[in-house]
């Protein structure tokens, strides 16, 4: 069966069990739940959210993670009976290269999801058909391109979060203007998905359920401990379903943990000498023109075998084993046995088949399937105390500059106003000037300035600060220039004898 290359759709049932809401009100949250979750319904208004009627996991306003952007209803036209709530509304951006959603109290290496939803709705009355980009930090993610008012697009990655905040960007590229609709997070064990590292992140192409014959049948939280969203997919000319009512286990240190609700249930072929195909193109981009693909299967065994009887598979890529010897297989009954690869297939088309062996006496089966792309993580963000000290900064004289997601990177969207040093491969960029003269300031002078270690040029002239310089900007290692307005400070340990150098 052919897959497609996004998971985007018309509005349809799947869309109402992704996101039901009851009438209970919640008071908004900045931050993850006891389990470690974020939940967000872009362009919701107000400040308290409301529960999913499924999953009961709680969404809240985005007011509290991003600080830019004007919430819309979608047209009611696309305000459908089986439309779930978090799809009522957008936050769009239509000013700023780059804008940036902050997710933080998070634990910094360990292993997330982050999910991003799109759904136009017509939202701005213009029948448009938007493309912007996604960044995950500093790293490009992935390009929403909207085909239809009423597809709803789900974008997910899997990435090694390196500080205790993630960002999530969208970029403007010209072709419209950015919108999202929902944004959610989900922390995994630090051993799951070991092809995730600091350095490669990865983004989902489909998360395959095979078994349920109703196609709008979705698995995901409490049924999935990690909330992720498998989707059905059916074939009933070509398949048959198997199922069992009992638990399906996964083994100890399991790497994927795939649920028992998804695991108890798969496919055969009908016609018992054919295979399991999975076929899909290749999706080069610009920013990716040669993307290489992750792949998990999932196995076990439902039925109990006659003793005479042998279910033996194999899998192969492009009629080339999976593996570089021949290796062949039997699913262990009740207990998932997951197929994965570490170093990534990079095909122009792809033929997946699983296939009994030539002593197998039963045809081959299948649970599941994880398909992925490669996502390069190898950008590296400014300096955490920084990024904390210029966003204290930021927040303290409400800079309405550029100022938005990463202070340095990418280069090509740092900052106005910073200058930013960049180091050899594998070191963070840092603040090494800060210009913010005739910028408005008023108050005094933010002690958050003796946090950037390595500034050398601090220009706060011709602004309406007051009181005394702080004695701790001396302390700075590197702070060579100092700028500022004579009739405006008093501070008699600062003077041009005793402190010639702050001076210019």
């Amino acid at each position: 069966m052919e897959l497609s290359t996004a998971r985007a759709m018309a509005a349809g049932p799947w869309l109402l069990l992704l996101c039901v809401a009851t009438g209970i009100v919640l008071h908004a949250r900045a931050q993850p739940d006891s389990k470690g979750f974020i939940s967000i319904d872009c362009g919701l208004s107000g400040e308290t959210g409301y529960e999913g009627e499924t999953t009961k996991l709680s969404y809240a306003p985005d007011a509290g993670f991003v600080d830019a952007g004007t919430n819309h209803n979608v047209s009611a036209e696309y305000v459908t009976p089986t439309l779930g709530k978090g799809w009522y509304n957008v936050r769009s951006f239509a000013a700023g290269k780059r804008n940036c959603y902050t997710l933080r109290s998070l634990v910094s290496g360990l292993k997330y999801i982050v999910r991003a939803k799109f759904m136009y709705g017509n939202y701005d009355g213009l029948n448009l058909h938007p493309v912007f980009d996604l960044y995950i930090g500093v790293n490009y993610w992935y390009t929403v391109n909207v085909t239809s008012p009423d597809v709803a697009m789900l974008v997910e990655a899997i990435v090694v979060v390196p500080d205790d905040f993630l960002q999530v960007c969208l970029v403007n590229t010209e072709a419209g203007t950015p919108f999202i609709s929902g944004l959610e997070l989900r922390p995994l064990k630090r051993t799951h998905y070991p092809q995730v590292t600091a350095a490669q992140g990865l983004t989902l192409l489909n998360r395959l359920n095979f078994g349920p014959t109703n196609d709008s049948f979705v698995v995901r939280y409490p049924d999935d401990p990690h909330d992720r969203i498998w989707f059905t997919m059916v074939d009933t000319v070509t398949w048959a379903s198997i199922s069992t009512p009992q638990k399906v286990h996964t083994v100890d240190d399991d790497l994927f943990e795939a649920p028992s609700a998804v695991l108890r249930t798969g496919i055969m072929p009908r016609n018992v000498s054919q295979n399991i195909e999975l076929t899909w193109s290749s999706d080069p981009t610009p920013m990716d023109p040669s993307p290489g693909y992750l792949i998990v299967l999932h196995l076990a065994e439902l039925q109990v075998l006659r003793s005479n009887a042998l279910r033996e598979v194999r899998v192969t890529i492009n009629d080339k084993p999976w593996f570089t010897s021949d290796f062949t297989f039997s699913p262990v009954y009740l207990y998932d046995i997951p197929f994965y690869n570490r170093q990534p297939f990079q095909y122009s088309h792809y033929n997946l088949s699983v296939e009994a062996t030539s002593n197998s006496t039963l045809p081959p089966l299948i649970n599941a399937a994880e398909i992925f792309t490669v996502l390069p993580t190898t950008n590296l963000g400014t300096d955490p105390e920084d990024v904390y000290a210029i966003t204290a900064i930021k927040a303290k004289y409400q800079v309405s500059k550029n100022w938005m997601g990463d202070p340095c990177a990418p280069k090509a969207m740092a900052w106005d106003r910073l200058t930013c040093s960049y180091g050899a491969i594998g070191s963070r960029p840092r603040i090494t000037s800060v210009s913010l003269s005739s910028s408005g300031l008023s108050g005094e002078i933010s002690s958050s300035f003796t946090n950037l270690k390595a500034v050398q040029y601090l220009d706060l002239s011709n602004n309406n600060l007051i009181g005394s310089i702080p004695d701790t900007l001396s302390e700075l290692p590197v702070l060579k220039g100092f700028v500022r307005q004579p009739a405006q400070w008093f501070n008699p340990l600062w003077t041009p004898q005793k402190n010639s150098r702050w001076f210019t």
